[in-house]
Formats: C-alpha cells, sequence, structure tokens
C-alpha cells in the first residue's frame, strides 16, 4: 500500500467516526476547498470518501454515460461539466443507476440536475448547483475536449477526498493526505471541544475564546483539555 493510499483510508475513516463537518474540513485546509455554489439537494446527509471523476461538454452528457460504466463502489462520483449552458448533466435514472446498483455513496455535480421531485422524494445523497427541467443531449460527440481542461479536472479530482453535508462540499486534494494534515484534524476536533466548553461552561465571550484565545494559558481548562492541548501542540 501506498504512502497516498494509506493516509487517505486514514482521513476518510477519521471523518466518517467523528462526522468531522465541511466546515471543520476547510478550516484544517486554511478555510479553502469548497466547491463554490454546490449544495445539497437533501438536508441530512453525511458523505466521505475517495473521488471518481466523470466529465460532460457541449451540452450533451454522452461522455458521463460512458464514463460512468465503471463507476467505483463507495466512490463519491464528482462531474465536472463544460458548455453545458446550464443544460442537467442527468436525473432520476442515473441517479438510481449509481446510488443503487452501482453502490456509489454520493453524487456531487459541479452543475445542474433534473427530476429534481423524484430525487427530493428518494432522499438520494446528491449535491448540485440547481435543478431544471432541461436535460443534456444524448449524442456523441464530434470531437474531444480540450486536453488541457480534463488535465486540471484530472490533477485537482483524481485521488482526492471529497466531503459532504449540509454545508456543501470540500475537497481534499492529493498534496493534503498526509500525516500532517491528519493531526489536523485531531487538533481542529479537540479546537471545537475546548471553544465550547469555554462558552457554555466557563460563559466566556466569542471574543476571549475565539481572537484573544485565552484558554491557551491552560489554567481554565480541565486536566484532560490540558493534556491534549499540550500534546497537540508537540
Amino acid at each position: 500500500m501506498s504512502e497516498l493510499e494509506k493516509y487517505t483510508n486514514l482521513i476518510i475513516d477519521k471523518i466518517k467516526k467523528n462526522k468531522i463537518s465541511t466546515t471543520e474540513v476547510a478550516d484544517c485546509l486554511n478555510k479553502s476547498g469548497n466547491i463554490p455554489l454546490v449544495k445539497p439537494i437533501n438536508k441530512g446527509h453525511f458523505r466521505v470518501g475517495k473521488i471518481y471523476l466523470v466529465y460532460g461538454y457541449d451540452e450533451s452528457n454522452w461522455t458521463i454515460h460512458e464514463q460512468l460504466q465503471e463507476a467505483e463502489q463507495d466512490s463519491i462520483i464528482l462531474v465536472e461539466t463544460y458548455n453545458l449552458k446550464e443544460r442537467a448533466v442527468f436525473g432520476s435514472l442515473v441517479s438510481k443507476y449509481l446510488l443503487l446498483y452501482k453502490g456509489v455513496s454520493a453524487i456531487v455535480v459541479n452543475g445542474n440536475m433534473r427530476d429534481g421531485g423524484t430525487l427530493i422524494k428518494e432522499n438520494y445523497p446528491i449535491w448540485c448547483k440547481n435543478l431544471t427541467p432541461i436535460g443534456s443531449f444524448n449524442k456523441m460527440h464530434e470531437a474531444s475536449l480540450d486536453s488541457k481542461i480534463v488535465n486540471k479536472w484530472k490533477y485537482k479530482y483524481e485521488g482526492a477526498i471529497a466531503v459532504c453535508d449540509d454545508s456543501g462540499v470540500v475537497i481534499i486534494s492529493k498534496e493534503n493526505i498526509n500525516e500532517e494534515f491528519l493531526q489536523k484534524l485531531n487538533f481542529i476536533e479537540l479546537q471545537e471541544d475546548i471553544w465550547f466548553y469555554c462558552i457554555d461552561t466557563k460563559k466566556w465571550n466569542t471574543f476571549d475564546v475565539v481572537c484573544l484565545q485565552k484558554y491557551r494559558d491552560l489554567k481554565s481548562l480541565p486536566p484532560e483539555y490540558n493534556e491534549a492541548f499540550r500534546k497537540s501542540q508537540k
């Protein structure tokens, strides 16, 4: 097993077991990593997993259907689009095929979906920009998409991890899948616990907690937080 595979599994397991939110993950990425404007169709879903990238372009979803034949079980399907002109990438048929028969974990579309009524009724774990009744054409392309565009997507998403919840979708790139990032996840959980302890129990204000970080002198924290915080700073 490679180092990337090792830490991919460790990070996914950590986020899944502790249900670490996209907000916390984005904080670990220096408040970055989200896919802008992508939001859940249905509330209450939490998914994390390796990305399986597909893409569609020029008002057709032919390549999407073609690429989805090899969709991997438990992966998060991530669909990129180019020149679809606000058309939906697909709807309920493909969603059911992927989620029920291919066993993927979730669907993330950097674009639009259709069949909103069915997608909501079935409570599918899908994230996208918007819903529309207008679909893409099922026609074979006359030319391939510019390789520069495709390679840019591949560099960004292949080997990466997606975290999806009610706030949106955050991508952990290959460059961040390592021991350092795993430790950042451990620390962000501890920090959240300490912040809420200071607010709920100590009744401090948010300026003292978030900005001045007065808890860092450790005198106001219970022993278990003191020890954990010291270890996190080594």
